[in-house]
């Protein structure tokens, strides 16, 4: 593949740029991106790639795609990109949920085009090129839809260039990955969002300065709910079905453990408590995140 359009150039495709410049995976590389304040931070990089803000600008077809805007945005960029694709392009993207975006995609971009998701199990609450880093994608999980009728080929060229910037890959369909990530990111940021509401909504109520005694609790859900909103109201709406089993389970296990507490069943929330901390073991098992304390950093 020699020419590639990032779409979108805030965390995630700053870091792909990074990425794929220091490599030297394309001859030709396009970055699109509207916002004057991020294309003022990519200049500064002084990496070799042409910065556009307006399609008009687009000098060529290009063999692979790669959407890092929110999901709200795909259908009006799409519209405008049908023009500079081929039957030889690969049409990817970055967002958090797969099975309706996949839907959306299909009825608008230009027959023939293959389009494949892709999701890296990456990032940070933090957002903007400035926080990019070429290593972002470093032995972290990718994953690729892989439909029915699915073009192998392309599917496989797709493949190695996640694995080219550091990821691994695993392939999924969309209805499975929205159920799984509905649980394993999609649900702890809505939690993490309403436990700061809650916070906020007590402080209030109550009059008591909360976020100056921030235990290590409420800090590390702060963070993740410093994320951006745009992007999570876009995760949310897009698989609001799983999303919504997602919070009738957390619901059900939460009156579960109010009942355990109001009737202080011993043994019971013992063992709860012990199960959970299984969770945790396993995470590390599987180097998902490192045994190292944590004293308030």
């Amino acid at each position: 593949m020699k020419n590639i359009l990032i779409v979108g150039c805030g965390l995630i495709g700053s870091s792909i740029l990074r990425a794929v410049s220091q490599k030297r995976l394309f001859k030709n590389i396009v970055v699109l991106e509207k916002s004057k304040k991020n294309i003022s931070v990519l200049k500064k990089l002084k990496l070799k790639c042409k910065i556009i803000s307006s399609l008009k600008d687009i000098p060529n077809s290009f063999d692979l795609i790669i959407f890092c805007t929110p999901m709200s945005q795909y259908s009006n960029v799409i519209l405008k990109i049908n023009k500079f694709v081929t039957n030889k392009t690969i049409v990817t993207d970055v967002g958090s949920t797969k099975e309706q975006s996949f839907k959306n995609v299909k009825k608008i971009l230009k027959k023939n085009t293959t389009w494949i998701p892709s999701h890296p199990i990456t990032g940070s609450e933090v957002s903007g090129p400035k926080f990019g880093n070429k290593d972002l994608f470093k032995n972290k999980w990718c994953v690729l839809i892989k439909e029915d009728r699915v073009d192998k080929y392309r599917l496989s060229k797709l493949r190695k260039f996640w694995q080219k910037i550091g990821s691994k890959v695993i392939f999924m369909n969309s209805k499975q990955h929205d159920i799984i990530f509905s649980i394993t990111s999609h649900l702890p940021h809505l939690i993490a969002y309403n436990l700061v509401k809650t916070a906020t909504d007590f402080e209030k109520q109550k009059k008591y300065n909360l976020v100056k005694f921030s235990a290590g609790g409420l800090r590390d859900f702060s963070r993740i709910a410093a994320s951006n909103e745009i992007m999570w109201r876009d995760i949310f709406f897009n698989n609001r079905k799983n999303m919504t089993l997602a919070i009738n389970l957390f619901i059900k296990n939460l009156k579960s453990f109010k009942n355990d507490i109001n009737l202080k069943k011993n043994k019971q929330i013992i063992k709860k408590l012990t199960n959970t901390k299984k969770v945790r073991k396993k995470i590390i098992e599987l180097k998902q995140d490192i045994n190292k304390p944590d004293f308030g950093r």
